[in-house]
């Protein structure tokens, strides 16, 4: 397990001066040599536009705060997201266009490219104990957005305040318990890495 905490991350401006986007990690690809195989970050957006273009990527959107903003995605309806943690998934590729309804948000998002790993992304509260499972070929990251938690595995334990993020990744090929314990709200994020296809 490795701890991260708000100093470690990078905040960028974006070059059209409408938002901050603010890295919390990424896991490079050793084998494509492309830029990163999944990468996680927070973005503040300031103004209404459009969004980035990442061609082979999967992207994952969670609203954490602010009065919310409706998404143009494609040809399809607008999609409203105004309450915490509301999900919405899309392609890289796709053309999404971002209307705030009032005022600066705040959101969580996870990039994966779709030839090299998965992601899935919860949110949820957690009073007490929570476990988690991790197998060969998995990461999960486990960003803590209020409280604190601490977490277990069978030779580690690290605490974990608001805003600090855990990365654990698998270091065996058999199926290995993770417990978290604590109170608060957590945003987890599990990667499953795809076998390796060079490229030709």
């Amino acid at each position: 397990m490795r701890l991260l905490r708000p100093s470690d991350y990078r905040r960028t401006r974006w070059k059209n001066d409408g938002g901050w986007t603010t890295e919390i990690a990424s896991c490079e690809d050793n084998c494509n040599q492309t830029d990163f195989v999944w990468r996680v970050s927070i973005a503040e957006i300031e103004s209404d536009g459009p969004f980035s273009s990442f061609p082979g990527v999967r992207r994952d959107l969670l609203m954490l705060a602010g009065n919310g903003m409706e998404l143009d995605i494609n040809e399809q309806a607008p999609r409203r997201l105004d309450k915490r943690f509301e999900h919405v998934r899309f392609e890289g590729e796709d053309s999404v266009h971002c209307r705030l309804l009032a005022g600066p948000t705040r959101d969580f998002n996870v990039m994966t490219r779709r030839d090299s790993a998965t992601a899935e992304v919860h949110a949820r509260p957690i009073n007490g104990t929570m476990l988690a499972f991790s197998e060969a070929g998995s990461t999960w990251l486990v960003h803590v957005f209020a409280g604190q938690i601490t977490a277990r595995t069978g030779h580690q334990a690290i605490e974990a305040g608001a805003n600090a993020t855990l990365i654990i990744e698998s270091v065996s090929d058999r199926r290995e318990r993770i417990v978290l314990e604590g109170g608060g709200e957590l945003v987890l994020v599990r990667f499953n890495t795809l076998e390796c296809k060079p490229a030709e």
